[in-house]
């Protein structure tokens, strides 16, 4: 649970204080909580609890029924890419796409795109991190700022509709301790939905290209989006082509 050793217990599980330290609540409150005398606690205090305890969803259920009187939110559930949207992705090989969930974590994608971003772009990356993390993202986005700043305002919309998910919350909690210019840009407020423009990338093998962006919904309630990446121009579908043909080689060798 990474806490610390405390010497050998007298019996097996965690201490009070130890579950008050996990769902960041004091002793007290905690003892208070466990002998009814708190009144009716918040959900998201008992989600806190059921995190610390590593309650199961039918645990959780009922955790909120005998304190609230009431049954909790259901939780969202991340699914897989669907089988006929990877189908759709491997149908555009000459189009980078890719899907991705709410924490921007990677579902599926197709050749075209591992050749435009490289072999580090893989299903269960996020696009996130790198791009505040790695100081080579500055020097592929061109338009950094702008990208970057675009990420910080769809992270903010995400966690207002899952501020819960544990997952979400640990990546903003992150980037805001790495990146100073993801700390400043998330305590400015920032939001918006990212849906489509344009961006020059200085891709290592095809150079300086312009490209435009579209960010599609997954109409089925599963909070994907469907990335997609078109050339802006001549030079830059000259470019994209001659990247994914290396990269079918490439494939079509190993």
């Amino acid at each position: 649970m990474g806490l610390p050793q405390l010497g050998q217990r007298r019996t097996p599980g965690l201490r009070r204080q130890e579950v008050a330290q996990l769902a960041a609540a004091s002793i007290d409150w905690y003892i208070r909580l466990e002998q009814g005398r708190v009144g009716v606690p918040g959900t998201a205090v008992l989600d806190a609890v059921a995190e610390a305890l590593n309650l199961s969803e039918a645990e959780r259920h009922h955790l909120h029924l005998i304190a609230r009187g009431e049954a909790p939110l259901p939780r969202h559930v991340p699914a897989p890419a669907s089988e006929s949207l990877r189908t759709l992705l491997q149908s555009m090989p000459s189009t980078p796409a890719w899907i991705l969930d709410f924490r921007f974590d990677v579902l599926a994608h197709n050749t075209a795109a591992v050749a435009l971003f490289g072999p580090g772009f893989a299903v269960g990356t996020n696009t996130a991190e790198p791009l505040f993390c790695d100081p080579g993202a500055r020097d592929f986005q061109l338009d950094w700022n702008r990208i970057a700043r675009e990420h910080v305002g769809n992270l903010r919309a995400n966690l207002a509709r899952h501020p819960d998910d544990p997952r979400l919350k640990a990546l903003v909690t992150g980037l805001r301790q790495e990146s100073r210019d993801f700390a400043v840009w998330w305590d400015d407020q920032t939001v918006q939905e990212r849906t489509n423009g344009t961006k020059r990338v200085m891709h290592p093998i095809g150079g300086v290209m312009t490209l435009c962006y579209d960010v599609l919904a997954v109409q089925d309630g599963s909070e994907q989006r469907l990335s997609v990446i078109t050339p802006a121009d001549a030079d830059a579908d000259n470019a994209l082509r001659s990247l994914i043909f290396r990269q079918t080689k490439l494939r079509a060798v190993n």
